[in-house]
């Protein structure tokens, strides 16, 4: 079959690599309708996490059940699935606390597993013609219709990217009725975590960004844009927030409740936009958050680094301003997305017509686009999220 696969430092090629099979009873083999492009790819991409040649990247699947094992029972050949990022047993004590990304059967160097990523197991990636699922019945959701229809942009963020923006939300920054969020980061999962803040009914949304195409989607989603390349993102938010005008007794909380990081450790440096700056969010939501409130990581911090840039270091440790966060009493939350515990809600918002968050997806393609597409996304063109259908 054909697949993308990683070929060296921001090269990748497009090429046969063997069938998936069967192996155990509880497999699934599913084909591939659409798979998405993320910017975790890119971190692969980059060279900075140790990705080997001839890995198959991918993690965002949406496709058609070919065949099964003997001992799946939820679902059969020409069942219509999404497959979460991260595969799970379902059954070792993280899964049964609703930690499925943190599984300890997935992965035996450590908690959690995910497709075509570097360190995390031997699971080729979902960009490509075919997949094979792992303990198939916790890992493939039912979605109805047929490939194609009007359901494919939106079921395809299923796998990983709506999943994310809502964890990043509802989780981790805690989102309530009422508060007002900054969301750092306007590509697929600061959209979608922007998007599903307003869905959780949140006084005021902000999202922060340099490109053009991306502040302009987070209007459309119902934010308010700011760009960074017009002066300091905090305090371009505080003079909106003053402007139009504090509730009674809120005078000094010119700040945020809510942050969301979704850029991670390739931020850009500010003072120097064509470079990194590996703390430049957390720097930023130090101060902006409000007394209280809670920051929220989403945006990736590897534990290693293979070429650190301003702020970063190759064992992943990173400088943070714990005092500012300690005295102003402010949650701050990581983690992976633990997929299952939102795929079901979110794919009958999507049904209902609840939620569209397909509306990011800029561009699709076949698998033979993917070296254009990732040179495009790598340089920050305005492609927000990419899908391509094997």
């Amino acid at each position: 079959m054909r697949a993308v696969v990683y070929r060296d430092v921001r090269s990748v090629d497009v090429c046969d690599v063997p069938e998936p099979t069967v192996r155990e009873d509880t497999d699934a083999v599913v084909r591939v309708t659409s798979t998405a492009l993320c910017g975790t790819d890119l971190h692969m991409y980059d060279g900075r996490t140790g990705a080997q040649p001839g890995l198959v990247l991918g993690h965002e699947p949406l496709g058609v059940v070919e065949r099964v094992g003997s001992a799946v029972q939820t679902i059969r050949p020409g069942t219509r699935v999404v497959v979460p990022t991260h595969l799970f047993c379902g059954v070792c004590a993280m899964c049964a606390r609703g930690l499925s990304a943190l599984c300890l059967r997935a992965r035996t160097e450590g908690p959690g597993a995910a497709y075509g990523y570097a360190g995390m197991g031997l699971y080729p990636g979902a960009q490509a013609e075919l997949l094979r699922v792992p303990w198939a019945d916790a890992n493939c959701l039912p979605v109805p219709g047929e490939p194609g229809d009007a359901y494919e942009d939106d079921f395809v963020l299923l796998a990983d990217a709506f999943v994310t923006g809502w964890h990043a939300a509802v989780a981790l920054a805690d989102v309530r009725a009422g508060d007002t969020v900054a969301v750092f980061g306007a590509g697929a999962i600061g959209l979608l975590a922007a998007y599903s803040a307003n869905l959780l009914g949140a006084r005021a949304v902000y999202c922060v960004d340099h490109v053009d195409a991306r502040l302009d989607k987070a209007g459309e989603l119902g934010a308010v844009p700011v760009d960074f390349r017009r002066g300091d993102p905090v305090e371009q938010i505080r003079e909106d927030r003053a402007r139009h005008g504090l509730p009674l007794g809120e005078e000094k909380l010119l700040g945020v409740d809510k942050i969301v990081d979704a850029v991670g450790f390739q931020a850009h440096n500010r003072a120097h936009p064509d470079r990194e700056r590996a703390d430049q969010v957390l720097a930023d939501a130090a101060r902006l958050v409000n007394p209280g409130g809670a920051i929220a990581v989403a945006g990736v911090y590897p534990e290693k680094d293979l070429t650190p840039q301003a702020g970063g270091t190759t064992d992943g440790h990173l400088n943070a301003p714990w005092g500012t966060f300690f005295a102003r009493g402010v949650a701050v939350r990581f983690g992976r997305t633990h997929d299952r515990r939102y795929t079901r809600l979110l794919r009958d918002m999507v049904t209902s017509g609840r939620a569209r968050p397909g509306t990011i997806i800029t561009d699709h393609g076949s698998l033979d686009d993917a070296p254009n597409f990732y040179r495009g996304f790598d340089q920050r063109q305005e492609l927000i999220k990419v899908v391509l259908h094997p």
